[in-house]
Order: structure tokens, then sequence, then C-alpha cells
């Protein structure tokens, strides 16, 4: 279905933060799958993990236990809020856990009028149809029929309307991104994150956190919201979890998920012994010291670059916003224009963002010395960019 509008890039193999194309061109990739490919490309405990799972199991049902289900499950609530998990093969799947469990949470506390579910502008929850409408992006909800019952927007920041939902005798959740992905590299104050947590606890809303992107150590902690110093109460995390392989996650404490008994959700392959393998390894490099220390470092040196290149070239450049290595850089020329001169002028892959924004997401590993020659392709571009702009 012609649902992508596609790079006229074809990619043939990669290896840690480089991509080569089918005629041979090295890029530079600061895409990472977006934000997916959080150990580059190719890497070889991940490589070693699909190997060995390959020759054993691949998959069975649900319906019998898996070992590789447990090991991950005990890592990713030894190391969050969380003390159960829900896998599934994607984030957008983890999103439907979590606002099918928000939900399920009041029933079972006897309030089943409790089903309102706030979202806000500029997120980015997924592609199925509880995701779409929590995000309430008219662009991926028109044409789709009418608007779910229950799923209410607000403004991001809009601090009153949000204490109005808290107070909303039929709310059931907020949901959002500790740092926006999509919508613009926008960071919640960590203040109006604890203050949030103040006001669910008064009011007996839940908070869901989609930390698909920003999580798995992209912000430069395990979790972007542990930078506020507060938990939320189900929190869907995908991306990163795999390093490319497809698994997603739903976690929660056991007060929220209480509603979430046998027969009421499941999956044919989430949680499947070659998915828990490979996540396995995974989460283990990712939630290293090593890792989480790197991403600080680079993160304060690309960060500082960029804003040495706003200020030379202000003509291109608008801002510079985010949190770790999620960078988002905002344009004066069209942010699609600019992908496209930073991959054939400066062989950088860069992402696209909202508020005519690119964003740099490079591998969670990225040494210091690719970050400068990331800074050097970038810098290229904007030159080119400049050419374009004074056009």
């Amino acid at each position: 279905m012609g649902v992508y509008n596609r790079a006229p890039l074809e990619v043939e193999r990669g290896q840690g933060v480089r991509l080569w194309s089918t005629d041979g061109t090295e890029y530079l990739d600061c895409v990472s799958g977006i934000s997916t490919n959080a150990l580059g490309h190719a890497h070889p405990k991940l490589v070693q993990a699909v190997k060995d799972q390959a020759e054993k199991l691949w998959h069975v049902s649900n319906i019998f236990k898996i070992p590789g289900q447990d090991a991950l499950a005990d890592d990713l609530c030894a190391k969050s809020f969380a003390d159960v998990v829900f896998f599934t093969n994607s984030g957008t799947e983890a999103i439907e856990c979590a606002l099918k469990t928000a939900r399920k949470y009041h029933v079972a506390n006897g309030q089943p009028e409790r089903i309102d579910i706030y979202g806000f502008d500029g997120s980015f929850h997924g592609r199925t149809y509880g995701a779409i409408n929590a995000a309430a992006n008219p662009s991926y909800t028109e044409g789709f029929g009418p608007k779910m019952e229950g799923f209410h927007q607000l403004k991001w920041g809009d601090k009153d309307a949000l204490t109005a939902a808290f107070e909303n005798p039929n709310a059931a959740a907020i949901v959002l991104e500790p740092v926006q992905g999509e919508g613009g590299c926008r960071a919640t104050p960590e203040e109006d994150l604890r203050w949030m947590r103040e006001m669910a606890d008064k009011h007996g809303v839940l908070i869901i956190f989609d930390e698909v992107q920003c999580g798995m150590g992209r912000t430069g902690k395990l979790w972007a919201h542990e930078w506020a110093g507060m938990t939320p109460d189900i929190m869907a995390i995908a991306k990163a979890l795999g390093g490319g392989f497809p698994i997603g996650a739903c976690l929660a404490t056991a007060e929220a998920a209480k509603g979430m008994t046998v027969g009421v959700h499941g999956s044919t392959f989430g949680g499947n012994p070659l998915a828990m393998a490979v996540g396995k390894a995974a989460f283990d490099e990712v939630s290293s010291d090593a890792i989480l220390n790197n991403v600080n470092e680079v993160a304060g040196y690309l960060k500082q670059q960029l804003h040495g290149l706003a200020e030379r070239f202000p003509d291109v450049i608008v801002e510079v916003r985010g949190k770790g290595l999620l960078l988002g850089v905002k344009l004066v020329p069209n942010n699609r224009e600019f992908m496209g001169w930073a991959r054939d002028e400066a062989k950088l892959l860069v992402a696209g963002g909202g508020d005519n924004l690119v964003r740099v997401l490079p591998p969670l590993n990225i040494t210091l010395e690719e970050a400068r020659e990331a800074v050097e392709k970038f810098e290229k571009a904007c030159e080119f960019a400049r050419t374009k702009v004074a056009d």
C-alpha cells in the first residue's frame, strides 16, 4: 500500500552507526530506525542472541510458560517502578494494553463510568485505533470514522485544562510522553511531572507514560521520568527494547493492573522466545552504566555543538531542543527538504518531526569521534541549506 513517503535510498547493510546503500554509498545514521537501533546496526551480542535462540525455539503459544518472559520481566521490574509486565510486538500495542489496563482498574474499583482518557497535542502513541484517538492528531484520525468515546485532547502546557481533567469524576487516566518525539522534542518540565503525580494521587487518576521513544536510556537515564524523581502507574515501552527486533511491553504497578485478570487480554506473538532472547540481550546492554554514561557525555557535546551551529546559522536553525540523544533542531527551511540535503550532500541521515524540526537520534553507543563526524556533516548540510534559503 502506498502509505509511506519513502526517501530515495535503498539500504543494504549496516554496522554500528553506519548504513550502506545498495550502490555502496556510506551514510552516518542518526535516525537509528527512529530511536530503535539503540546499539547501532548488527550489534554482535544481539546477532548472537538471535542465532542462539533461533536454533532452539522461535515461537510457542502463551498457553505455555516461556522462561525468557520471566527473565526479561524480572529485569524490567527490578529497574523500574513496575510490578508486572505484558509483552507485545510494538509500541502501539503496548499503548493499547496501557489504555485497557487503566479502564479495567476503575472497573475493578467499582467505578466503570471512569473511562475518560486525556492526551496532549503534539503527542504520538502509534497507529492503532486507541493510540490515534489518545493522541488525536487530525492527520492520523481523519477518515477512520467517528472519534472514539472517552478520549480527549489537552493543549500541551495548559495547566488549567489539565487541572480540570484531573478533577473530572469520570477521569480514568492521562497519557503523555515525558519527552515528545514526533511532536517536536518537547520535554515536559520536571516540576510539572511531579505536580501531575500529586494531582493524580489526589483524584484517583492513573498516569500512563509513553516512553516508547524517550525511554530505554535515550535521555541519559534508563527512563525519562527518572529526571523528575517520580513514577507513573503504567508505562509503554518498545523500540530500543529489542534493539531493532520487534518487541514492546506494558509495565504497571500491581495496583494499576489489578483489573487485568485471566482472559481479558492476550497476544499471539507477544513475548515469543526469539523476541525475549533479543530483548534480554538488548536490555542488559542499554541499562548498563557504560551506555548511560556515554549518552550523557555524547549528548552534552552534541547539544553544545548544535547550539554553536544555531548561532552561526541563524538563517537555517531556529532552536535546539530535546534531552539526551533525543535532540530536535527547529529549522527555517522546510525540514523535509533539509533531510534530503543532509542525506544527499553530507551523507547524514536525520529524522523528521513536528514543528518543522529534524531529530538527531544516533545509537546510544555512538562514540565522541562519530559524534564529531555527525556535527561536521550537519554543518555541511547547514551550509548547503544557507544557499537554498538565500535563493
